[in-house]
């Protein structure tokens, strides 16, 4: 299947480009998202005639999201958890309470935003993390793990 892209896709291309994916990836993930569309003749040509404002709109987007980066960078976030004697948790911390607690804090994370390469968090410490609010932004925080008495 042969799509457009309305927008950059990691690993696949930029905002116009047509590229051949695999059926179930453009049907089940790329259109529905609206990240792409079917290269048909109609949709080259609807494309060719909004192409400015899709790349106006992706500008806007690569503007927020680096004046959130700005906000964000080198934020240290502490989040509690109930720990046992020896330091481990009880339960772990993921990257769902991790937004929650940026968000609460006053800035706008969704918890897909939230890169935790080693996977979620199950002792007490410092921990340093990414956040990816665009293709392009990537920012680092650390999260400062603390333990509570059970």
């Amino acid at each position: 299947m042969q799509v457009i892209l309305l927008e950059k896709v990691a690993n696949l291309g930029v905002l116009g480009d047509i590229v051949k994916v695999k059926d179930g990836f453009g049907r089940n993930f790329l259109i529905p998202q609206g990240k792409a569309k079917r290269a048909t003749d109609a949709n080259k040509a609807e494309f060719a005639a909004r192409r400015a404002e899709l790349e106006k709109q992706q500008a806007d987007i690569l503007t927020a999201a680096t004046a959130r980066g700005a906000k964000l960078a080198g934020y240290v976030l502490t989040v509690t958890q109930k720990a046992g004697v020896d330091g481990r948790l009880f339960g772990s911390v993921t990257n769902h309470d991790i937004s929650e607690g940026l968000t609460a804090a006053g800035f706008e994370v969704a918890k897909s935003e939230v890169r935790m390469p080693a996977g979620p968090l199950k002792t007490i410490g410092d921990f340093p993390l990414s956040v990816a609010l665009h293709h392009d932004i990537v920012v680092d925080i650390t999260v400062t793990v603390v333990g509570e008495a059970a």
